[in-house]
């Protein structure tokens, strides 16, 4: 089995195979954080300007609520892309390789975002800019699916016994910290520029940045993903890729309960995030300039949360972590509607406690019952699970609170992220019910 197999591998005593090179585990979280970096940076630039920019871009003849409810409709796209972006890239990589694999989808996704980047207006080329940029979005949402590469498995897999914890949260600083890039360089256009300037050509900007860090973690990950040392390790712990349609009838179970297992964090990621947004410039509680500001140092609060729910899951254990942090979140739903609907200090207080709590949760979201696979299915079983959690949890989340709080109010959005708590809390429950140790 792969867990004596990884024991084998810790002991000081058993010899290497001949020719095999021992990869340490921070080397292989080097490749983690790269490439996550990178892709929540993409992830981040386009929801920001989905929020600043596409309504008044590309939706001009809706009112503002209406726009915005457009541009998250659009913004979906992406997450109901990548499962079907993981099926077509490891069909890929089964038949031409890893190597070739990662170079398309990531080519693909530099496309898709430059593609965004030059996109003519709505006052341009009509409806057909809005087609276009749902063409783009899901092409993203492929490209996404398609860039998995195995190392996060890999890592976990390979690190210490009682480091799994820590090393599980590495990937996932990616989030933070493509969310204070983004952030930030939205925030240097913003109060740069004039409104005039910020909406004509200022918000490509960063859809060019995105494209060019792309090029540099392409070549980053490809150093890793290729050699043959890295293909040695990946096929010692059976991490091949398998096809979807026989992952889901083999595992289709162990998917969905992944998938929910980390629900109440991929629900609060956008309400954060993305939300925020929506709400100031609806309500104009305080400038976006301010949001913005707030939210970055939010991300650092993020980065922070991140890496003490490694620390804390080496002690009390990744589910117990998850969990604990599922039923603050649940607290943290109750006051929301007090919070968001209050002052502007109310609003800052939501989201520097939501960056906190999201930080600490999301940590551990990352394969938390991954174990339930067996050894051949974790490699193709990890990359489903992420894309399914972030389907159910994450894609629709801007677009159901904002338009269910425009008609029943901010209750709405604490049902929401009650429900992705009771759907982690159940998840866990049935993984421990099952006797699942924990990876």
């Amino acid at each position: 089995m792969a867990s004596l197999t990884h024991q084998h591998r810790a002991s000081p005593t058993a010899p290497p195979a001949p020719g095999h090179h021992e990869v340490a585990p921070a080397e292989i979280a080097t490749g983690v954080v790269i490439g996550r970096a990178s892709e929540y940076f993409d992830f981040f630039v386009y929801g920001i300007a989905s929020v600043l920019v596409f309504p008044a871009v590309y939706f001009p003849f809706a009112s503002e609520l209406a726009g915005l409810l457009y541009s998250f409709t659009i913004f979906s796209f992406a997450f109901i892309g990548r499962p079907f972006g993981t099926a077509l890239f490891m069909r890929i990589q089964r038949r031409w390789g890893r190597g070739i694999k990662l170079t398309a989808s990531l080519f693909l996704l530099g496309t898709a975002t430059v593609g965004i980047a030059f996109l003519p207006s709505y006052a341009s080329i009509g409806a057909a800019s809005i087609y276009l940029l749902a063409l783009f979005r899901f092409l993203q949402g492929i490209a996404f699916g398609g860039s998995w590469d195995g190392l996060p498995s890999l890592l976990a897999l390979n690190a210490p016994e009682d480091k799994r914890g820590w090393y599980a949260m590495v990937g996932q600083l990616g989030a933070p910290s493509g969310f204070i890039i983004a952030g930030s360089l939205f925030l240097f256009l913003h109060v740069s520029l004039t409104p005039q300037e910020f909406i004509e050509w200022g918000w490509r900007y960063p859809f060019y940045v995105a494209f060019a860090i792309n090029v540099v973690a392409l070549f980053a990950r490809l150093r890793l993903v290729v050699t043959h040392e890295y293909t040695q390790l990946l096929e010692e712990d059976e991490l091949e890729p398998i096809s979807t349609l026989q992952m889901v009838n083999a595992q289709g179970f162990n998917i969905f309960l992944g998938a929910f297992a980390a629900l109440a964090s991929y629900a609060l990621f956008h309400l954060v995030t993305v939300f925020p947004l929506s709400w100031a410039v609806l309500h104009q509680e305080q400038t976006i300039s301010e949001v913005l500001a707030v939210q970055i140092a939010g991300g650092f609060i993020a980065f922070i949360g991140t890496l003490i729910s490694g620390w804390l899951a080496d002690r009390i254990g990744r589910r117990t972590t998850l969990a604990t942090m599922a039923v603050l979140i649940g607290v943290f739903s109750l006051v929301t509607p007090w919070l968001l609907g209050g002052s502007a200090t109310g609003q800052n207080i939501f989201i520097l406690v939501g960056f906190g709590l999201l930080g600490l949760s999301y940590g551990q979201a990352a394969g938390v019952v991954t174990s339930n696979f067996e050894p051949r299915f974790r490699y193709t079983g990890a990359a489903l699970t992420t894309d399914f959690g972030w389907l159910f949890g994450a894609a629709f989340a801007p677009l159901v609170a904002l338009g269910l709080s425009s008609l029943f109010g901010l209750v709405a959005v604490s049902l929401y992220l009650l429900s992705g708590v009771i759907s982690t809390l159940a998840a866990l429950r049935i993984s421990r019910a099952l006797g699942t140790p924990e990876l």
